[in-house]
């Protein structure tokens, strides 16, 4: 009798697998670019995105802001305390930056930001642009109304009724 010993995926490969299928969903649905993402907690998947850039006219609707808005909904939370990213590709600064606003305990990706970039989506100057002075940055940041934007982070900071982030 022969037997055939089929391998078992971790938890972790399942819940990457089900970032993989929804990229593949929004590519094929034409909803955006094939980037998916679930965010897990407690094994329960509770937030789902795939990339909606083109379909909704946003460039922030990359795949792991959808889900992160998802699960926030979903959780009733503006934090993803306790929750894993799982992602089919590694974070752009811009997801990346979300995801640390966030608070997940970790992140999992498949490709990774060279495979992307060999498909067009290349990050590499945002990655260059976050070392430069700001006065050396491609597109100029000028600062304007200092003093009465202070005026209320000072209110901010004075509020004793704040919720905190």
């Amino acid at each position: 009798m022969l037997f055939i010993v089929l391998p078992v995926m971790t938890r972790e490969e399942k819940f990457m697998q089900e970032a993989v299928e929804l990229s593949k969903k929004g590519m094929i649905s034409k909803e955006g670019g094939p980037f998916g993402c679930v965010i897990v907690k407690d094994d329960i998947i509770v937030g789902r995105g795939n990339n909606k850039v083109t379909s909704t006219n946003d460039p922030t609707a990359h795949a792991e802001v959808v889900a992160i808005r998802d699960a926030c909904k979903n959780l009733n939370s503006f934090q993803l305390e306790d929750c894993e990213i799982y992602t089919s590709c590694e974070p752009c600064p811009m997801c990346l930056g979300a995801i640390y606003w966030a608070r997940p305990k970790v992140i999992y990706f498949a490709n990774n930001r060279y495979d992307a970039a060999a498909l067009g989506f290349d990050d590499s100057m945002l990655y260059e642009e976050m070392k430069c002075d700001i006065g050396e940055r491609k597109i100029p940041l000028i600062a304007v109304g200092r003093v009465q934007a202070l005026k209320v982070f000072e209110a901010w900071k004075s509020n004793d009724d704040k919720i905190e982030y």
